[in-house]
């Protein structure tokens, strides 16, 4: 009920901005996102998405599209980090009949497919420096040339880029090209992670329930479900590394195997194997400012709880990514950030 009225009166303010639908929270720093998002949509210029990986980037840049001009036309996505660089100039650009050896026949780029619409880059940061120079160019003047093609060609594309590690960041560590980024951060958002959302996560447990109440339908009483409301005490309380997703993970698992009309939503202790790992202050916590004392924690909590997942997995990464919700490419940056090497968990007799 709350999520109605909530989303009530934001298509109220923006104008029947339906285009919101889906985006649920009532959280401060969630509702500066739904404010924003009519303001980008309104002005047709380039977008740069930031946030961890499961904060819903891509929900938020298919909100943006639906709220444009550009509405009726595609929005076409690709994540970056699925093209090999070789193909790169091919996947944006596309190619004529003959470009390449195999190349019986033209083949349009995504540029062609997303003609007076949007194009979405999710995992911008994985581009590589070939495909950067790629977007660069088409992003100065509007024209691409196919691969074996004699002529150049136009399109009215708005490009939507997507990013979970902050490009400055990179720009930094000579790992993304200045001057790309300062052509893509005109338009600019920041997802906020869920730990960041209190009050939210409850929000979501019930939205994703209904969610599958609709999917799968009446079976076995499904539609008659409720959360129970000792996971309150939790929510808000926990981490949520993997963000969104992994909440809504969570209440799809449970849906699914929960035998009775209430759904107990199980604390994620970051054990996996059951026993409580309770949040406990770095030493010295008081005499530390409230933002230093919590990254020293959650950088505590983070390693605690992938080294007990990898335990659990037996050092298996894809695995342990499944377990976590996450993707296996999201885990594996986790895993180098915080020096942890998953052959340590591997048992010795395999």
């Amino acid at each position: 009920m709350v999520q109605g009225v909530m989303m009530d009166a934001f298509n109220t303010e923006f104008g029947g901005a339906g285009f919101l639908r889906g985006m649920v929270g009532q959280s401060p720093r969630f509702l500066d996102v739904l404010r924003l998002i009519p303001r980008i949509a309104y002005y047709d210029a380039p977008v740069l998405i930031e946030g961890e990986t499961g904060t819903g980037k891509e929900l938020a840049a298919r909100g943006i599209h639906a709220g444009s001009r550009r509405r009726a036309k595609p929005f076409v996505a690709i994540n970056c980090g699925a093209i090999p660089e070789s193909l790169i100039e091919n996947e944006l650009f596309g190619h004529v009949r003959g470009a390449y050896t195999d190349a019986g026949a033209g083949g349009p780029g995504l540029l062609r497919l997303a003609h007076q619409g949007s194009l979405f880059l999710d995992e911008i940061d994985a581009l590589p420096p070939r495909g950067q120079v790629a977007l660069l160019r088409f992003l100065q003047d509007g024209h691409y040339r196919p691969l074996g093609a004699r002529h150049a060609e136009s399109a009215d594309v708005r490009i939507i880029v997507a990013s979970n590690r902050r490009l400055k960041t990179l720009v930094g560590e000579h790992g993304f090209r200045a001057d790309l980024l300062f052509r893509l951060h005109v338009l600019a958002l920041d997802m906020p992670a869920l730990r960041d959302r209190p009050g939210d996560p409850w929000l979501l447990a019930h939205h994703f329930l209904g969610e599958f109440t609709q999917r799968y339908g009446d079976t076995a009483g499904m539609t008659r479900r409720s959360i129970d409301t000792r996971a309150h005490a939790w929510l808000d309380a926990y981490a949520w590394p993997g963000n969104v997703r992994e909440l809504e993970n969570l209440v799809h698992r449970v849906f699914l195997l929960a035998e009775g009309p209430e759904l107990l939503l199980p604390a994620p202790d970051g054990t996996i194997c059951g026993h409580p790992a309770p949040v406990l202050l770095p030493d010295g916590a008081a005499r530390q400012t409230y933002t230093a004392a919590r990254a020293q924690a959650l950088d505590a909590f983070h390693r605690r709880y992938l080294i007990d997942l990898l335990r659990h997995a037996q050092g298996n990464v894809t695995h342990a990514a499944r377990l976590a919700g996450k993707e296996r490419r999201a885990l594996g940056k986790l895993l180098q950030k915080y020096h942890i090497d998953p052959a340590r968990f591997r048992t010795q007799d395999r």
